[in-house]
């Protein structure tokens, strides 16, 4: 197993020091995260056959994060994640203009969101890395000075734990989420049309052309949105429906069998080849499940060319636009309030 070296994520970025971090337990899973984005850039998880794959799409060198990396590898999304209609909102009897940077919308936080600064490193060791950031008021045009981390630890029961907290001295809204793209057979090693998925949620929001959910929340049964029970992630992707045209594929949220704020199942997939599988849990109310459908020949690593459903991602965190939808789950927080959110990506094999 070649890890990617850490020489390689040494530098600097607008004046601040970039790293990567690489995070082992002792029965041989590794995985590495760099300062830059709060991103992901590798786990190293075995397989039925006893050898080591890393799972998460990505690139080589901090370089290729900080001069592409559009489709968000493996970074942090906020201060919102996912999509806000028309990048505007209005809170306490303001409108705030956001930029619109996907489509007619506002996506991931905007121009510069999270994905796209260096975050502080306030503590480091061989199985934990925190993180953590300060936006500033006006940032990215939402209000309120919010403090960030994030908290990374590779446990010793084939975890990997993400655990989020955000204060505010403003009212303002977050979405934190993670965003990696996983392929259970080895990143770039193609197709995941035939890896097996279960999504805990019996229901889903449904969207409008732009992906913006248009309100409803309706039942999985009967639909092509329907992973109560394990199925092929490709089964029904390519079938006539409208949800999937709009989405070119799955771009969807699902709305999980839990209360928000308990650490619960939300999805499993398992590839039958590798054996890999990966379980999630997490504390938020939603999951999106995005099936890479705009990845188009994306030079990875080891020069490799991911192309579109290479890699599915399961993205755990609040309804898209839920600021414009009060019906939604609350994106909003308050000075004196905490944001705490946790994920929980458990790995094994069957």
């Amino acid at each position: 197993m070649n890890i990617i070296p850490e020489e390689s994520f040494k530098g600097l970025h607008n004046g601040k020091p970039i790293s990567l971090y690489t995070l082992k337990n002792r029965n041989g899973l590794v995985a590495q995260v760099t300062n830059y984005g709060a991103i992901i850039v590798s786990i190293y998880v075995p397989g039925s056959d006893g050898k080591l794959a890393d799972i998460v799409q990505g690139y080589d060198t901090i370089r290729e994060y900080i001069d592409g990396n559009g489709p968000y590898m493996g970074a942090v999304c906020g201060r919102c994640a996912n999509r806000i209609a028309k990048g505007k909102f209005h809170l306490l009897g303001k409108e705030y203009n956001l930029a619109v940077n996907n489509g007619p919308n506002h996506l991931h936080g905007g121009i510069k969101g999270f994905n796209k600064v260096v975050w502080n490193v306030v503590h480091s060791s061989d199985s934990s890395v925190e993180l953590e950031y300060l936006s500033t008021d006006g940032e990215e045009g939402y209000p309120g000075n919010l403090k960030v981390s994030v908290i990374y630890t590779l446990t010793n029961d084939n975890e990997l734990r993400l655990d989020y907290k955000a204060t505010t001295d403003k009212t303002t809204v977050v979405n934190l989420a993670s965003h990696s793209y996983f392929n259970l057979a080895g990143e770039g090693s193609g197709s995941i049309y035939d890896q097996e998925l279960m999504i805990n949620g019996a229901f889903f929001t449904p969207t409008d052309e732009t992906n913006i959910p248009n309100g409803e929340i309706l039942s999985v049964k009967g639909t092509l949105m329907d992973f109560t029970v394990p199925k092929k992630i490709g089964a029904d992707i390519d079938k006539d429906d409208i949800q999937l045209k709009y989405g070119a594929g799955y771009d969807h949220n699902w709305v999980l069998n839990h209360r928000s704020g308990t650490l619960e199942l939300a999805a499993v997939a398992h590839d039958p080849k590798s054996g890999r599988v990966m379980e999630v849990y997490t504390t938020q109310p939603g999951v999106q499940l995005y099936t890479a459908n705009w990845i188009d020949n994306e030079k990875g690593k080891g020069g490799k060319k991911y192309q579109r459903r290479w890699a599915f991602c399961l993205e755990t965190q609040h309804f898209a636009d839920s600021v414009n939808k009060p019906h939604f789950p609350s994106t909003i927080l308050n000075p004196g309030e905490e944001y705490k959110h946790s994920c929980i990506h458990k790995f094994s094999v069957k």
